[in-house]
C-alpha cells in the first residue's frame, strides 16, 4: 500500500518520507516522535521536527486510493493553517496538509496522550468541506482507509484497483 501512496505523492511534493514504527520501503524513513504506536500525531510531530519550515502533505499508508490531484488541491489552498478535508462530519486528518509552524502545541499534545483530533480541537485549521472537495472531482477515495482484507475488497469494489 505504501507504493500506491508514494506514487500519488511523488508528482506533487518535493520529498516523500515514510514516518512510523514500520516505516521504510521505497522512500527514506523516519521513526515516530516519542513512544512508537501513538498514532498519526506521532508521525506528524516527527515530520514537523525534521522539516520545521515545511508544508507537510500527510497521507496514511492505509489510504492507497489517494489521488495526486486531491493532494495538489489541498496544497494549493495555502495559508498558515492546516488544511483538513471533512467528510460526513469527520476530519480526515491523515489526508491533509499541515504547515509545520502551525503545529506549535503538537509535541505537548502528543506527550500528554493526545491525538491529532484533540490537537485540532485546540488550534485553528481550514476545513475543506464536501462541496469544495467534490468540485475537485474527489469522491472520498483519497481518505478511504483499508485497515482489513474486507476494507480492501470494499475499496476495490468502489474505486477499482489502487
Amino acid at each position: 500500500m505504501l507504493t500506491h501512496v508514494v506514487r500519488a505523492l511523488e508528482p506533487v511534493v518535493d520529498e516523500v518520507l515514510a514516518v512510523g514504527p514500520a516505516a521504510g520501503g521505497p522512500v527514506p524513513a523516519l521513526p515516530d516522535a516519542g513512544t512508537p504506536h501513538r498514532g498519526p500525531l506521532a508521525g506528524i510531530v516527527a515530520a514537523a521536527e525534521a522539516h520545521p519550515a515545511s508544508l507537510l502533505a500527510v497521507v496514511a499508508v492505509d489510504q492507497p486510493w489517494v489521488r495526486s490531484e486531491t493532494i495538489e488541491h489541498l496544497l494549493a489552498v495555502g495559508g498558515p493553517l492546516p488544511v483538513v478535508p471533512v467528510h460526513a462530519g469527520i476530519r480526515q486528518t491523515t489526508c491533509a496538509v499541515y504547515p509545520a509552524e502551525a503545529l506549535d502545541g503538537a509535541k505537548e499534545e502528543l506527550e500528554g496522550g493526545g491525538s491529532i483530533q484533540s490537537l485540532l480541537d485546540q488550534i485553528s485549521f481550514h476545513p475543506v468541506v464536501e462541496s469544495e472537495w467534490r468540485a475537485w472531482h474527489e469522491d472520498g477515495r483519497s481518505w478511504f482507509s483499508a485497515d482489513s482484507v474486507t476494507d480492501i475488497s470494499e475499496g476495490v469494489r468502489r474505486y477499482g484497483e489502487p
